[in-house]
């Protein structure tokens, strides 16, 4: 049966919305990776315009077929998390105002997300089926752990069960990121010699499992 995206409507938790990765936004990721709390960060800087227009032509609108999908060949939807200003949107009886107050969030992009559909070895050992990163400015306040949890119901309408997520085993936030969630340690398994993670220095996965 041919796989087909979904539209799960709007993705908001309180500051945090998450909108599939648009042309539109560029620059305001770029923006991102370009504040003063981003340089020295790996990930931020390896943001490029040209990079960015490269993955959106792959995966337009922010969804990425099996076809070219770099994980076992699986559908990816991909997401970035943006950021409202704390006085237009309902933090909620008792919700915990963002680190930066109310003021103006200091990026309006805060960070980014893929949900990966489907399960193969690769998914399953090594790359998981979520995959996130937050920039430096936006961080503490949970957005990878609330992030996830909008996209749950995603992973549940496609009729999944049960989900992996994968991170290094000296990444701390991620891992309690995966504690937060409610997911299990399964164990810690070393990344096979010549595989592309092992290639770019990636020794170990610890490997968590959530039940839906």
């Amino acid at each position: 049966m041919e796989f087909r995206f979904l539209d799960p409507g709007p993705l908001v938790d309180r500051e945090l919305e998450l909108v599939p990765a648009d042309v539109r936004l560029i620059d305001e990721l770029l923006g991102a990776c370009a504040h003063p709390l981003s340089r020295g960060d790996a990930t931020a800087s390896s943001y490029t315009r040209e990079k960015v227009l490269d993955f959106l032509r792959a995966a337009p609108g922010g969804r990425q077929p099996a076809r070219g999908s770099a994980y076992g060949s699986v559908p990816v939807y991909h997401y970035w998390m943006r950021l409202a200003r704390p006085r237009e949107c309902d933090l909620g009886a008792g919700a915990r105002a963002p680190t930066w107050g109310a003021g103006e969030p200091p990026v309006r992009i805060a960070g980014t997300i893929g949900l990966r559909i489907g399960l193969n070895r690769e998914l399953e050992m090594y790359y998981g089926h979520f995959g996130y990163n937050v920039f430096p400015p936006a961080r503490g306040n949970h957005y990878a752990e609330r992030a996830c949890r909008l996209l749950l119901p995603v992973a549940r309408a496609h009729g999944m069960r049960a989900l992996w997520i994968t991170c290094n085993p000296e990444n701390l936030a991620s891992r309690r990121t995966c504690e937060r969630l409610g997911c299990r340690l399964v164990d810690v398994v070393p990344v096979p010699p010549g595989h592309p993670l092992c290639l770019r220095g990636e020794r170990e996965k610890c490997r968590y499992r959530i039940d839906l």
